[in-house]
């Protein structure tokens, strides 16, 4: 579309390019030329397209693909008038990454209606998987505006969550980027909520209304998550951790209990930057207390780099207009190539399990598929590239899970779990930790990885894991 041409080139010309100066002048001559044209009426525009959620969905087709936005920016009124109007549908895909929603469509109920494609799992999508009416797809985050792109994933519908527009008419697609900026480029059909709580995040963000085919305008806070509680066993993981990040360190982290124990245990660093997926309300507090400036980063300095959020009200109100942070897509933020940029680069993510090989199983129980491989080995493999060879990649999690059954089962293993998937293989592994020590894969032979580990495991499992040790290498520990 003419929108999304403009749009696009409107987005590079703000970047900069290394365009000649006369080429950069006649370029932007030509973009302003057209913006005006676009931005005449666009209230008129707007007004025309606005109606309710129940009139919006009537332009979703049966056997259309219908992608949701991530995460907190899924638009709770579109899908709920979807399901709705179920009965005048027949096989439309579902497809998304994280849902905090209720996953409705993905009840076996609708299996007629609709199929649910997802490219991670969660809570509410998770059992039509095992239900076996419900698919996955792996594809590493990076890659997903690339086949949407491609046509790999085609998207006929994108239902979106957006915020009021500005008097320009543009909309500021709020905490979700990653992959919902492309398939609000690439989609037939575009559906979204105009919600007046939604944040505006600055960065590769804004949408003009004349991208979007129907307006459902709704006033809603967005999601929040439950802050973790962080026991001594995070706290111990955290301070392993902590103890290999240098001053001036570029972060990834993720959300939960331990990378908030990673957080507080930075409170003495100096210098720290971000360039992450997502980020937590403990970032903020680093950043309000000077530990995070952004100053030393190689690139993107000054700024806190991200393509999705997902955490408290803290959190959203801190992004809101702030031009400290800036929102990407996917495909920049987790590509290997850009993270290998990115100086002193330290990630930290998390795992189910890990074998003696160091091999990492992140998003499987099992047969089961749990969530997805979101960004880890993206992040993991652009640490591995870093250009001024100083990149660290942590796996941490704590040594022992609690069975279904109420005992205790080590996270360190002999051999993964039948059926299990290798998240990140183990070539590329590097660090593992655990509130119990650090244990360094890279360069070491499969019987030192294995020392190492056990080294590191539980303490109750020690004994049993040193006999398995003995039988699989038919040597003494």
């Amino acid at each position: 579309m003419a929108e999304e041409n403009i749009s696009q080139n409107w987005g590079r010309s703000l970047d900069g390019s290394d365009r000649r100066k006369d080429q950069r002048y006649k370029m932007k001559k030509k973009i302003n030329k057209q913006m005006e044209e676009v931005k005449m009426d666009w209230k008129e525009l707007y007004e025309s397209r606005t109606c309710t959620a129940e009139e919006a969905v009537q332009k979703i087709k049966s056997h259309d693909r219908v992608v949701l936005a991530h995460s907190v920016s899924e638009p709770y009124e579109l899908v709920d008038a979807m399901v709705a109007n179920a009965e005048n549908y027949e096989n439309v895909t579902v497809s998304q990454m994280v849902s905090l929603g209720k996953g409705e469509y993905t009840k076996a109920k609708y299996k007629g209606n609709f199929r649910y494609e997802g490219w991670f799992t969660s809570a509410c999508t998770r059992e039509c998987l095992a239900e076996g009416h419900g698919q996955f797809v792996p594809v590493y985050f990076h890659d997903v505006p690339r086949y949407i792109r491609t046509g790999i994933f085609p998207v006929d519908v994108a239902m979106v969550t957006l915020s009021t527009p500005d008097r320009n008419g543009f909309c500021s697609i709020g905490a979700s980027c990653d992959f919902t900026w492309q398939a609000i480029k690439s989609a037939k059909v575009v559906l979204a909520e105009i919600n007046d709580q939604a944040p505006v995040i600055y960065g590769e963000t804004f949408v003009h209304v004349s991208e979007v085919d129907a307006f459902v305008e709704t006033s809603r806070p967005l999601p929040e998550l439950k802050l973790p509680e962080i026991c001594e066993v995070e706290k111990a993981i955290g301070k392993n951790c902590a103890s290999l990040i240098e001053d001036g360190a570029t972060l990834q982290l993720g959300i939960g209990a331990i990378p908030d124990a990673v957080l507080s245990q930075l409170k003495d660093k100096k210098h720290l930057g971000i360039h992450s997926e997502m980020i937590s309300d403990g970032v903020v507090d680093l950043y309000e207390a000077g530990v995070i400036d952004n100053s030393q980063k190689s690139i993107d300095k000054g700024k806190i780099t991200v393509t999705f959020l997902m955490g408290t009200k803290k959190l959203y109100d801190f992004a809101d207009r702030n031009p400290a942070l800036e929102m990407k897509p996917v495909d920049y933020v987790n590509d290997p190539v850009v993270i290998s940029q990115c100086s002193k680069m330290v990630c930290i993510n998390s795992c189910l399990q890990v074998d003696f090989l160091g091999q990492v199983v992140s998003d499987t129980i099992g047969t089961r598929q749990f969530s997805g491989v979101g960004g880890q080995v993206d992040f993991v493999r652009g640490a591995a590239m870093s250009l001024d060879e100083q990149g660290k990649a942590i796996i941490a999690m704590p040594s022992i899970v609690k069975k279904k059954d109420g005992s205790m089962m080590s996270k360190i293993v002999p051999f993964i779990e039948k059926g299990a998937v290798v998240t990140t293989n183990r070539h590329d592994v590097d660090y593992i930790v655990t509130e119990y020590g650090i244990a360094r894969m890279k360069g070491q032979t499969m019987q030192d990885r294995a020392r190492a580990l056990i080294g590191i495991a539980h303490p109750e499992f020690r004994e049993e894991l040193k006999e398995e040790f003995e039988k699989r290498f038919n040597t003494t520990f």
